[in-house]
């Protein structure tokens, strides 16, 4: 409270702009130079701020103040993102569920975010307001939220985006503000209704196992927006209509995002993800266990509002009974040894179908090795978003193809979208996890991206990974493509997470960068004193690593051209089927490291059995693959 009461002294002397300074039109092109995105920012936060405090204290100065603030959110010209105005967002891909046919862009996930401060503005200082700052603040709510969408439904993309984090933060929006003029137009139940029907079969897309398809951090942006609606939906129905009580959201709340840290796949972040206040209601009014274990152990003590509103729940916390996870219907698995142990090694697996035109990747095969908390093989994450990012073009960037991902590639071949601008779906471009094992001492998952390729170069591959608890990976490529074929094992090592791909939550450091030393058998990988080895060993077939970049650079004002370094395991198939094993494991140094390449090996020891192995001073570690029809996988 004392922080808010600080920040409050601040919004009380906040000066308000008349006229309000205009956002460029391209505002991810241009910078902000004008601080319109700051401002709004101010106004939105500090009405909300200086409302609660009058609820807090009674002081009627908070009260004038917020509204003058709330007057001024009214008096913007627009509540719409200009990144989302016709001429930027019309060439677009849609995702499911969308026809191409879409013209209407007049409320977004921006305006919700607007309609929902102004609406809780007017909430809270609806005693200490004048008649004249109601209509205002009524009029601003119908004019550019409500009456833009109601009855209109149908002619906005999101509205039917169920698998887009847009779908919901939009209704979520809409629905409060309807809420909030209840008193005056009782009329618009319609839209309260509308909006818990639809946020109803948003959820209907979450997985059995709790996952959501556009990653960590969008389904952590969709819950915080969902949260105050149900609150206010729970509340002002005295529980008859309870969307926490979905069963999608009710068993499993913080599921996905608990299992499926370092998973930075899908534009999202890998680090824990709130915020705290959002916890704390999800595990209260689910009585989640492990939820309240994810809130308390590791996610940090909140500062905001709604931390106040929805303090930690009383639910008693229950540690994790399992470590590692197969997320089967979004083909995502992770492996780990133990949450809290940064000495253990976890893996995170992507495979799956590249059907996400929004926030997909084109990296169906895709891992991420995690140790000391440094991604030492790493997801290379999301750039800056700019106005090209989410139409076609979004393939031509590293962060989204599949060029710059750890995967396999014949003859330079990348993999393909399933939804190009006005073009039909296509079925199956992917593939999934077909096997998930995990024990106290072993996991493994066997995964089949083939479908994600066109076909003309790469046949067939198959990838397997085994983590030999807690700090050993092995991943097995078994690629079939014509005699004579390039092929490419690429992988990025871990780099310092920098300011414009930064986690949306606060309080948690930069990520340590990985140095690396290729040599002839080997890369050493090195962060913060801790040392691993890369170790190729290929089958019957001379091999050699090589290191090289890609070029990136987003489409923005003065934008500089940046370079994105990888390692790769390159070979000339001399048949139908080539077999590469790439170990991770921690050494102690470069001669280390050096020496145990040398004694890693891949080899057949008969027509249906593959061995990969390698001697080390204190243990020999040897990992047995029996030839199914389809391909190899690990033997029990």
């Amino acid at each position: 409270m004392a922080g808010l009461l600080a920040e409050g002294h601040r919004y009380l002397n906040l000066q308000v702009k008349n006229p309000a300074p205009e956002p460029p039109k391209h505002a991810r092109y241009y910078a902000d130079e004008g601080g319109a995105s700051a401002y709004v920012s101010d106004l939105l936060e500090g009405a909300r701020t200086l409302s609660f405090l009058y609820q807090m204290t009674g002081d009627v100065r908070y009260a004038r103040k917020g509204a003058e603030l709330a007057l001024a959110i009214c008096d913007l010209e627009d509540w719409v993102n200009p990144a989302h105005k016709f001429d930027i967002i019309y060439p677009r891909v849609w995702p499911k569920n969308v026809p191409n046919d879409q013209v209407v862009f007049s409320y977004d996930i921006t305006a919700s975010g607007r309609a929902i401060a102004l609406s809780t503005a007017y909430d809270w200082l609806y005693p200490a307001l004048t008649k004249g700052e109601r209509d205002k603040i009524r009029g601003a709510l119908l004019e550019k939220a409500i009456t833009r969408v109601r009855g209109n439904y149908e002619f906005f993309w999101w509205s039917t985006a169920y698998r887009c984090n847009w779908s919901a933060v939009c209704y979520s929006g809409l629905g409060i503000a309807a809420m909030s003029l209840l008193t005056e137009h009782p009329q618009l139940v319609d839209v309260i209704s509308e909006c818990q029907d639809r946020m109803s079969l948003t959820f209907d897309q979450i997985g059995e196992e709790g996952s959501w398809q556009e990653g960590r951090g969008y389904y952590s942006y969709m819950l915080r927006h969902s949260v105050m609606f149900m609150d206010a939906l729970k509340r002002l129905t005295h529980g008859k209509c309870d969307l926490f009580a979905h069963e999608k959201l009710h068993r499993r709340p913080l599921d996905f995002i608990l299992y499926s840290l370092t998973a930075n796949f899908e534009d999202s972040e890998g680090e824990p993800l709130g915020p705290t206040s959002m916890a704390n209601k999800l595990v209260e009014e689910t009585g989640n266990h492990l939820g309240a274990w994810y809130r308390d152990h590791l996610l940090k003590d909140g500062t905001d509002i709604f931390d106040i509103l929805w303090p930690r729940s009383s639910v008693t916390p229950i540690a994790p009974t399992e470590q590692s996870k197969f997320f089967h219907v979004i083909n995502w698995a992770i492996m780990r040894s133990d949450f809290l142990d940064p000495s253990t090694v976890t893996i995170a697996c992507k495979a799956g179908f590249n059907d996400d035109p929004h926030h997909g990747h084109l990296d169906c095969g895709q891992f991420i090795l995690t140790w000391h908390t440094v991604p030492f093989i790493r997801d290379i994450g999301r750039m800056r978003y700019d106005e090209l990012y989410f139409n076609e073009d979004r393939w031509l960037y590293p962060f989204a193809s599949s060029s710059g991902h750890n995967l396999v590639f014949v003859n330079g071949e990348q993999q393909i979208p399933a939804k190009l601008k006005d073009q039909p779906w296509k079925d199956g471009v992917g593939g999934p996890i077909l096997r998930f094992q995990t024990s106290a001492t072993r996991d493994y998952v066997l995964m089949e991206p083939t479908g994600a390729y066109p076909g003309k170069e790469l046949k067939k591959w198959r990838r397997s990974i085994v983590l030999e608890k807690p700090a050993i990976t092995v991943v097995l490529d078994e690629v079939t493509a014509r005699p004579g074929s390039v092929i490419e094992a690429r992988f990025f090592p871990g780099a310092q997470s920098t300011p414009a791909r930064s986690t949306r939550e606060q309080g948690f450091p930069p990520r340590p960068a990985v140095t690396y030393a290729v040599s002839k058998n080997c890369v050493l990988l090195t962060s913060q004193g801790h040392h691993m080895a890369a170790i190729p060993a290929v089958l019957d077939n001379s091999y050699r690593i090589v290191e090289d970049r890609l070029p990136t650079i987003p489409v923005i004002d003065n934008a500089r051209l940046e370079w994105i370094p990888y390692f790769e395991t390159v070979l000339t198939a001399t048949s139908q089927v080539s077999i590469i094993a790439t170990l991770f494991l921690p050494v102690n140094d470069k001669q280390d490291a050096d020496t145990v390449a040398r004694n890693a090996y891949v080899r057949l020891l008969n027509s249906h059995e593959l061995e990969v192995g390698i001697a080390m001073p204190s243990h020999t570690y040897r990992w047995s693959f029996t030839r199914e029809p389809d391909g190899f996988v690990l033997k029990n």
